[in-house]
């Protein structure tokens, strides 16, 4: 019983499907898991096994047509509201928030028969490659307690990782539902935005963060998350950036037509050899399976970086300004130190706003008119695997590598609006996972499903070590 945590979803909702589990037998074996492994995770920061069991028991019940997900553990991440369960962004400043609502696409777990476990820790305003705050302290990672998950979503890959979780809901304005699945060994995807709608996000996804800003589904496999996005997606009529855009299911010739580009790095800042390894590796497995894999580095990837530190770190703090004017003293130190990274950079003028505002149509033109040829692009997730606690600058072949150049690879594509999808693939000299990042052009979600589908079958999710032992 206790191996069915670390089954994929998929395989989770076929047991319950046939009665080879129940309900309840389900839910029990990730209270379990929970309460082994939260103690020394703390991945999770509203979760009541009782409250578990009440809502399994009330699934049981159910009369007439089950939802896709039914009866499937998830969690989702302390920035989506979820009605009933604190949603407090990290952050004293909102410390025992509950909301009454559900965002959008928690509404849509619900509606599919999810059995929601809690909500999980994340960076005081979601500001941060690492997980840590003065409300709920530091997330580990469970390929070892030393290091982080990740950010801003890395209480929900930890959790998921562990086996705490079959699957999740996590959110992307600059890498954080991707490097924290690189960081912990499993698969996400940062959609095109508001192909998942984002309505209920705290904070809202406004303004440019409307371009760089997405929900994304987390998961131990691509298929889980192949899932998740099919029973989640779809246009949320009052969301101004929720298209109207209609599930595609590519087949694999379909999906070949698609010429990839990879690269093992841009140029700038370098990466690990383990790092190229996994790159090479996924490029390889894709040829095999019938892809047309070439080198190719798109010329705008600093532009896009410089862009994004503009929309992200600089817009980030301009917005947050008002919140958090004469409460300094309860603001954590991983925030204060996004303030001091936006504090280095002289505040917008209106003018250079508008002349931002203005480049980023401009900037993914060009960009969208480089993938012409390659349309799909296969690349490292971040320059190193998931770094020790509080560590923020690390030597990498020779050079010195500080924290937000070691993490650029994420950035690029939400400036890009791009999907963006990650697969566990590699291993670091420790043993520590390594992921690749497959990318389409924005609202071509199912193709970087498609063949992030087939990196994952050809290389996928391990147990981590943590997680592990009985």
């Amino acid at each position: 019983m206790n191996d069915v945590v670390f089954q994929p979803a998929v395989r989770q909702l076929a047991l319950l499907s046939t009665g080879a589990i129940s309900v309840e037998e389900l839910a029990e074996a990730h209270i379990h898991q929970i309460e082994r492994l939260n103690p020394k995770l703390n991945a999770l920061v509203d979760f009541d096994p009782n409250r578990v069991r009440v809502q399994a028991r009330q699934l049981n019940e159910m009369r007439g047509a089950r939802g896709a997900l039914f009866g499937l553990p998830v969690t989702v991440k302390s920035s989506i509201a979820t009605a009933g369960y604190r949603c407090e962004i990290g952050s004293l400043l909102h410390q025992d928030e509950i909301p009454r609502e559900d965002a959008v696409v928690v509404s849509r777990l619900r509606a599919a028969g999810a059995l929601i476990l809690g909500t999980t820790n994340c960076p005081e305003f979601l500001m941060a490659y690492e997980t840590a705050n003065l409300l709920h302290g530091r997330t580990a990672n469970p390929w070892d307690l030393e290091r982080t998950p990740g950010g801003s979503s890395g209480g929900e890959s930890a959790a998921i990782a562990a086996g705490m979780s079959a699957a999740g809901l996590g959110s992307d304005s600059g890498g954080s539902v991707r490097v924290p699945a690189h960081f912990t060994g499993i698969c996400s995807l940062k959609p095109t935005p508001g192909r998942i709608p984002a309505r209920g996000h705290l904070p809202p996804c406004v303004g440019p963060f409307s371009v760089l800003g997405a929900i994304g589904p987390m998961a131990r496999t691509m298929e889980d998350v192949m899932l998740l996005f099919r029973t989640l997606a779809g246009q949320d009529a009052i969301d101004p950036v929720s298209p109207p855009v209609v599930l595609r299911e590519p087949g694999l010739d379909e999906l070949r037509r698609n010429t990839i580009g990879f690269f093992e790095e841009d140029g700038l800042t370098p990466v690990t050899p383990e790092t190229r390894a996994a790159v090479h590796a996924a490029a390889n497995a894709l040829r095999e399976a019938g892809f047309r894999v070439q080198p190719f580095r798109p010329r705008t990837l600093e532009p896009l970086r410089k862009l994004w530190w503009k929309l992200f770190v600089q817009c980030g703090a301009m917005f947050y300004a008002p919140a958090i004017a004469g409460k300094e003293q309860q603001l954590s130190p991983i925030f204060n130190e996004f303030l001091r990274i936006a504090e280095a950079t002289p505040q917008f003028t209106a003018a250079q706003l508008l002349n931002a505002w203005a480049e980023l149509d401009l900037l993914r033109a060009k960009a969208l008119e480089e993938m012409q040829a390659h349309p799909v692009l296969l690349c490292p997730v971040a320059s190193i695997p998931a770094f020790r606690h509080g560590e923020r600058q690390w030597t990498v072949e020779g050079r010195t590598v500080d924290y937000l150049d070691a993490v650029r690879h994420t950035q690029w594509f939400n400036t890009l609006a791009a999907p963006a999808a990650v697969v566990p693939v590699g291993r670091s000299p420790e043993g520590l996972p390594i992921g690749v990042q497959i990318v389409a052009r924005p609202f071509e979600d199912e193709t970087a499903l498609g063949i992030a589908g087939i990196v994952d079958n050809a290389f996928g999710y391990r147990v981590p070590p943590l997680a592990n032992h009985s």
